[in-house]
């Protein structure tokens, strides 16, 4: 599991409360023929607000537009960098986004949430000792965020450091105990390196804490199935790809940082002709669903 959270994650962490709201009538830049740097700097200010406003409200092209124009007027504020940047990440443009939060880190190094988001864009640009050294600058900021702690044990667990992984996804936990993507992914990474009972312990706590996620359960199956107990395998496999059927894809897989252990016991349960038969009604109605 690569947990993303469905809102700007930097939104939580940006402070925009040095910026005054915008007044009656300052919607629109004053018609005069000289306009100063105060004016620039007052119009940048109220453009980054708005940015921020509409950002909140997910109308996030618009917020991209306002936010653009904001690093125009007011290059030195830190806060539109970031708020630009935590937008293009929002539209995959991880090259863009990291330049302007690099630029906000330049100007304001003690923001954590510019720290988390660059650490969770180095993870998907796969520069993971880039990701390691801002995600742990963001929690020596601000120690108690589970998702940067989540983020932090992805990071180790794509390193090969699976005891460093489990720490942080305990750490996780212990902030929030109803966290189930790091207890997920313990199990994950318990699989991989043998410890397939405790894998299974740690997937049926994840189902406890969320019974409608599909990822644990399906895991699950494919522990279960592999050390003998199909019938009760293919049950949850059934259940899980009933939830989401993306996780019968193995790319979709390994983007959740399945291990190759359990891809290759997955693909055994997968290739059943119970759950075959469960893929094709479930494309079948897909197809359904998005004729109507």
């Amino acid at each position: 599991m690569v947990y993303r959270s469905p809102l700007i994650p930097l939104l939580v962490l940006l402070s925009l409360g040095t910026i005054a709201a915008p007044a009656m009538g300052q919607a629109m830049v004053p018609r005069t023929v000289e306009v100063d740097a105060a004016q620039l700097e007052q119009r940048g200010q109220i453009l980054l607000k708005e940015a921020f406003h509409l950002a909140q409200f997910q109308q996030l092209d618009a917020a991209l537009g306002r936010a653009k124009l904001a690093t125009l007027l007011i290059p030195q504020q830190s806060q539109a960098w970031a708020l630009l940047g935590s937008l293009y990440l929002t539209q995959d443009k991880l090259d863009d986004g990291i330049q302007a939060l690099e630029k906000s880190a330049a100007l304001d190094g003690k923001n954590p949430g510019v720290q988390f988001s660059l650490g969770a864009a180095y993870f998907r640009q796969e520069n993971y000792t880039k990701a390691e050294k801002a995600l742990k600058a963001g929690l020596k900021l601000k120690p108690d965020v589970s998702e940067a702690l989540f983020d932090l044990g992805n990071t180790y667990y794509r390193l090969g450091e699976f005891k460093r992984a489990i720490t942080q996804y305990k750490k996780a936990v212990n902030q929030n105990e109803k966290f189930w993507p790091a207890v997920n992914n313990i199990g994950l990474v318990q699989y991989e390196i043998g410890k397939v009972k405790d894998a299974i312990r740690s997937w049926e706590a994840a189902i406890e804490i969320n019974a409608e996620e599909s990822e644990p359960q399906l895991a699950l199956a494919a522990a279960l199935y592999a050390q003998g107990d199909t019938q009760q395998g293919l049950t949850l496999a059934e259940q899980a790809l009933k939830l989401d059927s993306r996780y019968s894809e193995i790319k979709f897989l390994r983007e959740n940082l399945w291990g190759d252990r359990l891809i290759a016991d997955t693909e055994e349960v997968l290739a059943t002709p119970v759950i075959q038969k469960t893929l094709r009604e479930l494309g079948a109605t897909t197809a359904n669903n998005l004729e109507q």
